[in-house]
């Protein structure tokens, strides 16, 4: 009887810390949707009516849509290049051994130890010194340059994490079958690391997408959604800024719905794939 009791008195204490937690997180953000769509250009609550007028507005604004395109620019340059690095040392940490390897480690997750606001200022400096060297000024490109630094070692930890429960035994199968190293490199490993590999780029991705620290430092002149969402909110608050956030927010968690139907798919197939290896 006790131990019942204690195991539901268990229950209730995560279940209730759980969806206190969910409270906690999604009652701001239900908020910021409602406030969205207010008819009137003041926040307040209660709400007084309900219009789409300031997504009219938000899209109407040309200074948005040129923020817009910037960002997705940055965030998809930065994308690739940190999702291609991340790959390749995720490898470097976990299928390879090598002298020096836990000071590689050390350097990948250096950036990290950096706050956003301190690495972005440390770079403006040095790229402020590449501008008399070789005539680069702080732009869209130092930008990518600054997220892929801070985004990349978040990438191999993804990737690594992918790459811990892969199945050497596989490359072997495939390989006594005469398959040569890229072809197990294309059409064994890389579709298998494939859920975390596109995990990591969504991460990736959506890092760049909301990043405001790196991006005010480094990107000169060239605005961006973070930065035009600071600058208009600097001169006092407006609707426009919940229904830019309502706008961005959707497919944010649509990738993240993705991800995870992505990672059930790939579970499925690596157990077949696993089955398959020791019935042949």
């Amino acid at each position: 009887m006790n131990d019942r009791l204690e195991k539901r008195l268990a229950d209730i204490v995560l279940y209730g810390s759980v969806g206190a937690v969910l409270v906690f997180f999604y009652i701001p953000i239900a908020t910021l949707i409602l406030f969205s769509f207010t008819e009137s250009r003041f926040l307040s609550w209660p709400i007084p009516g309900f219009s789409l007028r300031w997504y009219g507005e938000l899209l109407a604004d040309r200074s948005f849509w040129s923020a817009l395109g910037n960002s997705a620019v940055l965030a998809v340059l930065a994308t690739l290049f940190a999702t291609v690095l991340g790959l390749a040392g995720a490898f470097a940490w976990s299928r390879y051994r090598f002298r020096f390897q836990w000071g590689f480690r050390v350097l990948t997750f250096a950036p990290l130890l950096f706050p956003q606001l301190l690495l972005g200022v440390v770079m403006l400096l040095w790229f402020s010194v590449l501008a008399g060297w070789l005539n680069m000024s702080p732009g869209l490109w130092s930008a990518v340059i600054g997220h892929v630094v801070y985004i990349v070692p978040f990438c191999i930890v993804i990737i690594s994490v992918q790459m811990q429960g892969y199945d050497d035994t596989l490359d072997y199968a495939a390989e006594d079958a005469g398959a040569t190293r890229w072809q197990i490199l294309r059409e064994v490993t890389l579709p298998l690391l494939w859920p975390g590999i596109f995990s990591a780029a969504t991460f990736a991705f959506l890092l760049s997408w909301g990043n405001f620290y790196i991006t005010y430092s480094l990107s000169g002149s060239a605005r961006t959604l973070p930065t035009f969402v600071f600058s208009g909110i600097a001169v006092g608050s407006s609707p426009i800024y919940p229904a830019l956030a309502t706008l961005t927010f959707v497919p944010a968690l649509v990738l993240i719905f993705a991800v995870d139907r992505l990672r059930r798919r790939a579970d499925r197939k690596r157990a077949l794939a696993r089955a398959a290896a020791e019935a042949g």
